[in-house]
């Protein structure tokens, strides 16, 4: 039991990266569900789940609703952090400088999701040796879920495609 906390505390403190490791590039390049951790004015975290598309090894992109608390922590201080979880061993926290890049992503009306786009500080590889991690996901009601996968793919391609 004293080596597994040996493994697993190197593993979990000494692995932050500038840059995006292979693994996240490629599981966030076709777009992915994240969560978007912001600091409010108060010190205290707050969350939102967001859609994510990798543009290179240190720039990430996000979603983030309009008027929301999201919004106004990003706006006062530029700082996030993004939980990503993927199937397999991909479990990455990474953390940056965001700036606002687009007003609106079309492809979401009629939500108002305005595009933002991280710098890469730092991207620490959370996963365990030998743990095999379930992927953050939902699922849309049947009624809708062809419309929404739809939508969702069109909103990726949007944020692709924009230029910085």
């Amino acid at each position: 039991m004293a080596a597994y906390r040996y493994i697993a505390s190197n593993k979990l403190t000494g692995n932050i990266s500038p840059v995006l490791a292979e693994k996240l590039i490629a599981y966030l390049r076709p777009g992915a569900p994240g969560l978007m951790l912001t600091t409010g004015v108060d010190g205290y975290a707050s969350s939102a789940y967001t859609w994510l598309m990798v543009m290179d090894a240190r720039r990430l992109r996000f979603g983030v609703d309009a008027g929301s608390t999201a919004m106004s922590n990003l706006q006062r201080s530029a700082q996030v952090a993004i939980q990503v979880i993927g199937p397999g061993d991909v479990c990455f926290l990474v953390k940056g400088k965001a700036r606002q890049i687009k007003e609106r992503i079309e492809a979401a009306a009629p939500a108002s999701i305005m595009l933002w786009e991280m710098e890469v500080v730092g991207a620490k590889d959370q996963s365990w040796p030998g743990v095999r991690m379930a992927a953050l996901g939902y699922e849309w009601p049947a009624a809708q879920r062809q419309a929404m996968h739809r939508m969702e793919q069109a909103v990726y391609a949007e944020m692709r495609d924009v230029a910085s």
